[in-house]
């Protein structure tokens, strides 16, 4: 008995040694693609625009998902701390993924369907905790960044607060190899009912988060849900503490009439961290036109996505939401939200932004419109809105 007990002991660690070594890349590499067909050239003028940027911000990538380094270059997905630097970015968001539902899709999704992230933190070698506990998994994330300060030689900034941000900018002058991060969630079912979940996961420096993802759940409805629904007494709840601890609500993914019941409540400006438009392709993942209004109203940034649902599919689309909006409501509205290794397919990886630079350049925009949307809405924003 004690002989088999060993040999099945063996058996399951051999299992679980070939899913974190080998099965995790493997479906990083196959979920998270760069893929283009237009033809494409950057130009002498775009380079220098380019080069003088002093500020550049993208609301949304959810590397922390990944069972990455994020201080080793690849060869492969979208971002990390080296390929940062190389395209001289400033700060990006990293965003916190806990439950994604089996056939996901942004029509209809329920609750109740398989969870994927379960089997993803399984193969990736996470403790069992993160197995079953949302909170755990969004716990761990934030304090992964966390580490990241310390392992990453001083190059790496986690910002929680206007100081931070004036530290990075400050840093940056003198030294264009650091980079900064911030910490955002998709999804308030991470918080498992309980509102002290959010004051804990302030703790550990999250300073932005949609209610909901891909499902309903305690806070109210998805766009991508079962119910439509608006907020729940305890989405209200959330709602008001965001707003007193200053933690930026982001309303990505949030049903049509929860996004007008949070516009109602707040008393802060919001987020649409990244997102298409229906101006430009009429699908249930983009916003309308007067819910832009009403964002823009409340004195909030609007990411405009990289990824196929978002867009259809190429640089020149992004820069045509972009301009959509900067039409719609003016142009301190408009910011990046790429999207970066969401389980998405994009048209550039982060060292391929000079080429919204060169595609802005082409439709039209001038230097100073390009500087506002390549971070600086994102670095006067998050200055006013950070604790």
């Amino acid at each position: 008995m004690k002989k088999f007990l060993r040999y099945a002991l063996a058996i399951v660690l051999l299992l679980y040694f070939l899913a974190t070594f080998i099965v995790s890349p493997i479906l990083d590499k196959q979920m998270n693609l760069v893929e283009y067909s237009d033809p494409r050239q950057l130009g002498a003028e775009a380079k220098e625009l380019y080069k003088s940027l002093e500020f550049i911000a993208d609301l949304h990538c959810d590397a922390l998902l990944w069972d990455r380094d994020l201080t080793k270059k690849l060869d492969y997905a979208h971002l990390d701390f080296p390929r940062m630097q190389q395209a001289n970015m400033s700060l990006q968001a990293f965003t916190i993924v806990t439950k994604s539902p089996k056939g996901q899709n942004f029509k209809q999704n329920s609750a109740d369907a398989f969870d994927k992230i379960t089997m993803l933190n399984f193969v990736q070698g996470r403790l069992p905790d993160k197995w079953f506990s949302l909170y755990k998994r969004a716990e761990y994330q934030a304090r992964a960044l966390q580490d990241y300060q310390d392992k990453y030689a001083g190059k790496f900034l986690l910002v929680k607060s206007r100081q931070d941000l004036k530290n990075l900018i400050e840093l940056k002058k003198t030294d264009p190899e650091v980079i900064g991060g911030f910490l955002g969630i998709e999804g308030g079912h991470c918080l498992e009912g309980n509102l002290d979940n959010l004051q804990n996961l302030y703790y550990e420096g999250v300073r932005m988060m949609a209610p909901t993802h891909f499902f309903d759940n305690e806070l109210g409805g998805s766009a991508h849900g079962l119910s439509g629904a608006g907020l729940t007494d305890f989405g209200r709840e959330v709602i008001h503490e965001m707003n007193r601890l200053g933690v930026i609500i982001d309303l990505a993914h949030v049903s049509p009439k929860m996004i007008d019941e949070i516009l109602d409540q707040t008393t802060r400006p919001v987020v649409v961290s990244h997102t298409g438009v229906k101006g430009t392709k009429d699908s249930p993942r983009n916003i309308s036109d007067r819910h832009i209004n009403r964002i823009a109203a409340s004195g909030g940034l609007i990411g405009i996505g990289f990824f196929k649902g978002a867009i259809k599919g190429e640089i020149k689309h992004i820069v045509e939401a972009m301009k959509y909006v900067r039409d719609l409501v003016g142009i301190e509205h408009v910011a990046l939200g790429s999207d970066f290794d969401g389980a998405a397919t994009t048209p550039i990886d982060v060292t391929g932004l000079p080429f919204i630079v060169q595609e802005l350049m082409n439709q039209g925009f001038s230097e100073l419109e390009i500087r506002a949307i390549m971070g600086e809405n994102v670095k006067r924003f998050l200055s006013e809105q950070l604790p």
